[in-house]
């Protein structure tokens, strides 16, 4: 498990981060997100040694990483950091080799991840050759290449298209599935919505949610109920403890405790056929929104 203690950043006067902390487990997919300027990049710099906090520390397992640590993980930052004019292979393969990994099994890996990434048909293109999408998708290729047993992932969907967004959300599946700690930040909520496990929301330098996906969805805001039927529910913005959010015809979208939602189930039983009453589990986005602001 990877984790951040009490992490505190100031950039001269100004503090970015403010007693930053959250977990990533082990073989667990999570979500960092936030607006822009909200200390994504800053924590996931001093997570990788870049930068140095003020006060705080990173562990793995219980002990504090340090530069040999380090060296097992997996970064890919949100300013592409590629060789331009260097072939797409060549640079992958220099990569890890970079990495301390053998000669003959670099060149391995690099095929395969090439393959996996459907890259294979630029493998000798200079990078700079490549679409913005592809040249994204090389970047996730050299931050895997190593075999890492940490990843950290800043912005790994920018630029991607719908099937190149499937392509990397089944590359890191995989990584997690090893046993990986997978940690990607992402402005694209439905993105992270459709992968993460664990979701950690921070805005001003502070986090404001932290936990598996469906428990934040489950715990923000009221509960609410999605309620079909035949006929009208016209009925429902007169029954006592109900708050109606949506309304048309025979759908709603209604706020109440639990045993009031039971009794506007009895009633629409009473009143005709009842086509579907669950409860409305909020996306993400709407998570999202009720924590920052």
């Amino acid at each position: 498990m990877l984790t951040i203690e009490g992490v505190t950043k100031h950039f001269g006067d100004r503090r970015v981060l403010d007693d930053v902390g959250f977990s990533v487990g082990s073989g667990r997919l999570t979500g960092f997100v936030g607006g822009n300027g909200a200390g994504k990049t800053t924590t996931m710099r001093i997570l990788l040694g870049v930068l140095q906090a003020d006060t705080g520390r990173v562990t793995i397992d219980g002990s504090e990483v340090g530069p040999t640590d380090r060296r097992r993980f997996g970064y890919m930052p949100e300013e592409r950091g590629l060789y331009p004019k260097m072939p797409v292979a060549e640079q992958i393969t220099y990569l890890a080799r970079l990495h301390g990994v053998e000669k003959r099994t670099a060149g391995q890996r690099t095929t395969a991840l090439l393959e996996r990434l459907d890259l294979a048909q630029h493998a000798g293109d200079a990078v700079e050759k490549l679409s913005l999408g592809n040249q994204q998708r090389v970047q996730v290729a050299a931050a895997l290449v190593h075999d890492p047993e940490v990843l950290v992932l800043d912005e790994p969907f920018s630029g991607l298209d719908p099937m190149a967004v499937d392509t990397v959300l089944g590359v890191l599946r995989e990584q997690a599935a090893k046993g990986v700690p997978v940690l990607f930040s992402s402005h694209q909520l439905d993105v992270v919505e459709r992968l993460c496990d664990d979701v950690v929301v921070i805005a001003d330098g502070t986090i404001r949610a932290a936990g598996s996906q469906e428990d934040l969805r489950r715990s923000a805001g009221p509960a609410a109920w999605e309620l079909l039927v035949d006929g009208d529910v016209a009925w429902l913005r007169d029954e006592p403890g109900v708050t109606v959010r949506e309304f048309d015809g025979g759908y709603a979208v209604f706020e109440a405790d639990e045993s009031t939602a039971q009794r506007v189930l009895q009633r629409a039983v009473q009143h005709g056929t009842v086509g579907s009453f669950a409860p409305r589990v909020p996306r993400l986005s709407e998570v999202f929104r009720e924590v920052v602001r």
